[in-house]
């Protein structure tokens, strides 16, 4: 049965002005998952104008209420954990293991933020003459434009919206055409259930050819005060320059070209489990993701044969128990996982027309691209630099820290790193010289806790979600000042 879904715009599901529709494609199948509502321009200023029309009540309601609102939409999310974990699986080809975790951070994250509305968030000054009180207080910007990606739906659609309402905020947002369900809403129907005042959170679908014009009208809107954007670092770059382009701030996470380094001191085995999951969680598809294993040259054979042998043996297929699923497409208007798995393999044909050598992997099956695993990939192949975002990684050697902390920072992105070492001394001094936002040592790349802030570096993005940076990303900072006597002035 094909689900049927219409925008959400002022509490109520609505059609898009002009009627129009579009589908959704299961990545697993190439068949038709959902269809929904195919906003225009003038879908987005009835949502800006109903987000608008809100921000006043809601900036000002309690704490204490919309902290009750948060605790109930993690409670709700957890108890439709089957129906969620469901919906990821027929919308994005999901494994149910990488469904049910969305879950639980997502769950996490609401709860997170439900404790930082009531935390502090004002300072007392000292001040030049004797008898003012100087505060800096933090309050709502307004609308905020918020923009979801698809590979982690439920988290990052929950990501995109969570601190922006927790500060008072009200927020548009745009999910990806790709899970306008699972990122975007599904999260709108779990917190108005919560109690969630209609406008305060409104959800926009969109054909993919008219991306591009949906984005540039909500930024551009004069009630929207700030944005927000989880994507590619080429989309990233265009949502930038219109935010910049109407001086508004914008938080921006975007891609990695990740490294996980293992050291002389590491453990072997530990580092091979490590490894294969940076690499291979999500098949892949998480801005996280290792693209690259950098091993000392003492461990590389042991490490290298065991590497192969386990990441041979991960089952995949389109079943949602494998490791290794169908890939999402987010090029070809048919959007079904075939041509994503062909653009990985093109790039393992590139590196290997180039020098390179495959020790695992490297056929495509037709939407499932299996887990594959290079060595010598030399400078000037496309993988060198390219984020692939899929089941392959490449296995390099090093022979000192320094040859291992030029690799990892040769590329224009600076997301995250792990660290493999049984000595955390050695591991913290290496992890001082990556140029990331984020680096776990004795861990691997693919981390996330809701209470930390998240974000890049360099063309990785920037801004911070998470925790108390994720507030203040949503606020507008101000000094107060109270003078309790009067002042003299010099005419």
């Amino acid at each position: 049965m094909v689900i049927t879904r219409e925008l959400l715009i002022e509490g109520k599901e609505i059609g898009a002005q002009s009627g129009r529709t579009t589908p959704v494609i299961n990545p697993s199948t190439g068949q038709k998952y959902a269809t929904v509502a195919a906003s225009g321009v003038e879908d987005v200023n009835r949502a800006v104008d109903a987000a608008q029309a809100a921000f006043e009540d809601w900036a000002k309601t309690d704490p204490y209420t919309r902290r009750e609102i948060f605790a109930k939409a993690a409670d709700l999310m957890e108890q439709r954990r089957e129906h969620i974990v469901d919906l990821m699986v027929g919308e994005v080809g999901a494994t149910r293991l990488w469904a049910s975790f969305n879950v639980t951070l997502a769950a996490e994250m609401l709860r997170e933020t439900a404790a930082l509305i009531t935390a502090p968030l004002g300072e007392v000054l000292t001040t030049q003459r004797d008898g003012d009180l100087s505060l800096v207080v933090r309050e709502p910007v307004g609308v905020v434009a918020a923009f979801s990606p698809w590979n982690a739906p439920v988290i990052l659609g929950t990501r995109a919206v969570a601190a922006a309402l927790a500060a008072g905020n009200t927020v548009v947002l745009k999910p990806s055409e790709v899970a306008p369900l699972s990122a975007g809403l599904l999260i709108g129907e779990l917190l108005s259930d919560a109690g969630l005042p209609a406008g305060v959170l409104n959800v926009l679908t969109n054909d993919p050819a008219d991306a591009p014009d949906i984005a540039e009208a909500l930024i551009a809107s004069p009630a929207v005060r700030a944005v927000n954007f989880t994507g590619s670092t080429n989309i990233g770059r265009i949502i930038g320059a219109h935010a910049a382009r109407h001086l508004k701030p914008a938080l921006l996470e975007l891609g990695g070209k990740n490294a996980v380094i293992v050291l002389d001191d590491a453990d072997i085995d530990y580092a091979v489990d490590a490894a294969a999951f940076a690499a291979f969680m999500n098949s892949g598809q998480i801005c996280m993701s290792a693209d690259r294993i950098l091993v000392h040259e003492s461990l590389a054979d042991e490490f290298t044969a065991k590497f192969a042998a386990k990441v041979a043996a991960l089952p995949s297929g389109t079943d949602p128990s494998a490791v290794i699923g169908p890939l999402v497409n987010t090029d070809n208007d048919q959007r079904c996982g075939l041509y994503a798995a062909q653009r990985i393999a093109a790039l393992v044909a590139d590196a290997v027309a180039k020098g390179a050598a495959v020790l695992v992997g490297g056929e495509v099956e037709d939407a499932v691209h299996p887990a594959t695993v290079l060595t010598g990939v030399p400078a000037h192949a496309d993988l060198h630099g390219a984020e692939a975002f899929g089941p392959v990684c490449v296995v390099d050697t090093f022979a000192t820290d320094d040859e291992a902390v030029a690799r990892a920072n040769d590329t224009d992105q600076g997301l995250t790193a792990g660290i493999i070492t049984e000595n955390g001394t050695h591991g913290l001094r290496v992890a001082r010289r990556l140029r990331t936002g984020i680096v776990h040592i004795n861990d691997q790349s693919v981390a996330d806790d809701p209470q930390a802030p998240f974000g890049g570096f360099k063309s990785s993005g920037y801004g911070r979600f998470g925790g108390r940076w994720g507030i203040e990303a949503f606020s507008n900072t101000r000094w107060i000042t109270l003078a309790t006597q009067h002042a003299s002035y010099p005419f």
